[in-house]
């Protein structure tokens, strides 16, 4: 890989977005959002014959591509990936978080999907949130060692490599070493996001606070950024693999950055490293028209969320609507806010509550649900689902949109759907030695009861936090057509679901899918796209009676999909991912 010449051509990508956007103007747009914008740059779908990547960075496009053209699997990709996303997209994911992976094996014809969520820390109690008795504010929690769960990407990528994996563990990590000890440009998405301080912890917490913001100084977009402590500890996992991380000295290292945190110190123990366990999991999938769709049951909520949205919307034939008409946008928010209300009240790890994830997805059921969707009108607030279940009650969560997704198709057709977060821009901002640790702890509810009873995604030792990663694969007559995901928040599953029916109904190629200004409803508000043709309906909208909000949704989509021969690459324009294939 030649770092001086990818450097060069990032460096000139870093001046085009800067000129976009002055630093002043960011700091008015994300008054109103919690995560920065870094404008629109339009890509162009990308078409090849063998395979296909799209991420979150050029760098790390650049290096999966190398990985896949030296014959690695679309599992060897994805380590070399998120090695080199630790190191130029920190405020996302890295080997100190957690990932949601789907693997499709073109030769079993079979899809796995591999669990490396963070778990909550053996001592952990129901109330990890209360000091004195009262729940503390989330951005009291967001910080520091407490809202560490034990890391589970690393896990997770090391078995599917040892199943799947082509090349040698060791040679994955040589070009995020290499890039690591020679530098990478820092680019505008992060410098704005230093910049703006939108992690309450960044300057608070020593060692974040050196290698943020050297010499007192925000990193700036353009500077070449080395980070060899980084370099170190790669070298160390390729030479050892993931016992070094979860048993060895950097095991040591992360429990007690942990446990001593200047700030919350936290409930991490070697012996909670030592014990985590990636998990490989049923997929759950369903039919969507003629395609099948599937994505990540629990302790994920995004699969089911998604499916659910889809199965609600099925009947309306969206195909007869304009892309993006005010006449679909409400049917999409209608059933956005009935599943939304569903999965806030019943999803959660399953290895602890009861989901009736089947109950909910049948289909008298779904007819039952529907009939509470109006053409003319809004509804304020969605209520869950009465089902013949014990009840597990909702509990408030807030989860931010600081995540990354890996889409990939390698020359046998295998293929990687991952999303991957530290969670809150920056994590818990505990840094070890070049890396960050994630704040994931803060996807549990902060109350374990309401109404005098349990709430599903309570806080409890051992246990993962309820996510809304949603990484997807769909399948025409079970051949693999589609490889998508999103970072955002809570917000991903609406980009998700917006961008199948853009896909599948509207039949808009995968680029333009994820081009399509944006619309979301978590059974609240509904939020429409800022500088988009949206910004038109507001008033249609709340004449159908709903609460309108206009800001950034700076999506994040990274998809593959299947058109004839050829696979089509695409990553969206209001971030800095690209696709690229040969």
């Amino acid at each position: 890989m030649h770092f001086k010449r990818l450097n060069h051509l990032f460096f000139i990508f870093v001046l085009l977005v800067v000129s976009n956007a002055t630093i002043a103007e960011v700091q008015r747009r994300e008054a109103r959002d919690p995560e920065a914008a870094t404008g629109f740059n339009q890509h162009k779908l990308v078409t090849s014959a063998h395979a296909m990547i799209s991420a979150a960075n050029p760098y790390a496009s650049e290096i999966g591509l190398s990985i896949l053209k030296q014959g690695g699997s679309a599992m060897d990709a994805a380590v070399a990936i998120q090695a080199v996303l630790t190191l130029v997209e920190p405020q996302s994911s890295g080997i100190g978080g957690g990932a949601f992976i789907l693997y499709w094996d073109q030769n079993e014809r079979a899809l796995y999907a591999l669990d490396g969520r963070e778990v909550a820390p053996s001592n952990a109690s129901e109330k990890l949130f209360f000091e004195d008795g009262k729940v503390v504010s989330w951005h009291q929690a967001v910080v520091g060692g407490r809202s560490v769960g034990v890391p589970g990407v690393l896990a997770a990528l090391e078995l599917g490599q040892q199943k799947w994996g082509k090349l040698s563990w060791k040679n994955l990590f040589a070009q995020a070493i290499e890039l690591s000890e020679a530098g990478f440009v820092v680019s505008p998405r992060l410098a704005k996001l230093i910049a703006l301080e939108l992690n309450p912890g960044l300057k608070k917490m020593p060692a974040a606070n050196e290698y943020f913001y050297p010499d007192g100084k925000a990193l700036s977009a353009g500077t070449l950024k080395k980070n060899p402590a980084l370099a170190a500890q790669l070298r160390n996992i390729a030479t050892l693999g993931s016992d070094y991380f979860y048993q060895g000295d950097l095991a040591k290292k992360i429990v007690n950055a942990v446990q001593n945190s200047p700030i919350a110190p936290g409930l991490l123990t070697l012996k909670d490293l030592q014990s985590y366990q990636a998990k490989i999991r049923q997929p759950l999938c369903g039919d969507y028209h003629q395609y099948q769709v599937c994505g990540f049951g629990p302790p994920s909520s995004g699969g089911f969320t998604v499916l659910q949205i889809l199965k609600l919307l099925e009947p309306y034939q969206l195909a007869d609507l304009k892309p993006n008409s005010i006449e679909a946008l409400h049917l999409f928010t209608q059933a956005s806010m009935l599943a939304f209300s569903d999965r806030n009240q019943y999803l959660a790890d399953d290895d602890f509550v009861d989901v009736p994830l089947n109950a909910m997805l049948k289909a008298d059921y779904l007819n039952q649900r529907r009939q509470l969707i109006a053409s003319d009108k809004a509804m304020k607030k969605a209520k869950a689902g009465q089902i013949n279940h014990s009840t597990n009650m909702n509990g408030d969560t807030l989860t931010q949109p600081n995540t990354s997704h890996i889409s990939i198709v390698d020359q046998w057709g295998n293929a990687v759907s991952m999303t991957t977060s530290i969670e809150m821009a920056f994590g818990s901002t505990v840094m070890v030695d070049g890396f960050l640790l994630n704040n994931q702890l803060t996807d549990f509810s902060f109350l374990p009861t309401k109404d005098n009873q349990k709430v599903a995604n309570r806080v409890q030792p051992g246990k993962r936090p309820r996510s809304s990663m949603a990484p997807t694969m769909v399948f025409q007559q079970g051949e693999l057509v589609g490889v998508l995901g999103a970072p955002g928040g809570s917000r991903i599953i609406n980009y998700v679901a917006q961008t199948l029916i853009a896909k599948i109904d509207w039949q808009l190629d995968i680029q333009a899918a994820i081009d399509l200004p944006k619309v979301t409803n978590m059974n609240g508000s509904t939020s429409l796209e800022a500088q988009t043709g949206l910004v038109n309906y507001t008033e249609q909208f709340k004449a159908l009676g709903h609460r309108v909000n206009i800001r950034e949704l700076n999506s994040g989509l990274h998809a593959i999909w299947k058109q004839g021969k050829y696979w089509q690459g695409a990553a969206d324009p209001r971030r800095e991912g690209i696709a690229l294939g040969y």
